[in-house]
């Protein structure tokens, strides 16, 4: 799904969790009783919803996307390849290694600005 998918889920775009990384999602949604220890909400049902973006580095060029994670499932509702100039400075910020991470600023203002623009709310 491109950038037009996240128009028709506003609800994710509305509930998006900036702070989530990859690993605390596990942490939450997949390590049971692990949580309390890290003094973070309990996840009670299939109902507790995160929505949150990473940074996928296994294919060229870098893809933000976008999750939705329950206890049940990660599925992902939004690819968006990221620009070369991002991509190349987020890839030498993780070595040039292979994976999933969570996004930096410079990733997060930006694809801020494009859900801004996506919904029209951004003048440019």
């Amino acid at each position: 799904m491109e950038i037009q998918g996240l128009q028709e889920a506003r609800k994710a775009v509305n509930e998006i969790d900036w702070d989530m990384t990859p690993e605390e999602a596990v942490t939450l949604y997949l390590e049971w009783g692990n949580n309390w220890s890290h003094g973070k909400h309990l996840i009670k049902s299939k109902n507790d919803v995160s929505f949150y973006f990473v940074v996928n580095t296994w294919d060229n060029p870098p893809r933000a996307i976008l999750i939705r994670r329950n206890s049940d499932e990660a599925a992902e509702l939004a690819e968006i390849p990221l620009p070369q100039d991002l991509s190349d400075r987020f890839l030498d910020q993780v070595g040039h290694t292979k994976g999933v991470y969570a996004v930096t600023g410079e990733i997060r203002v930006w694809l801020e600005e494009l859900l801004l623009k996506s919904e029209g709310l951004s003048e440019s």
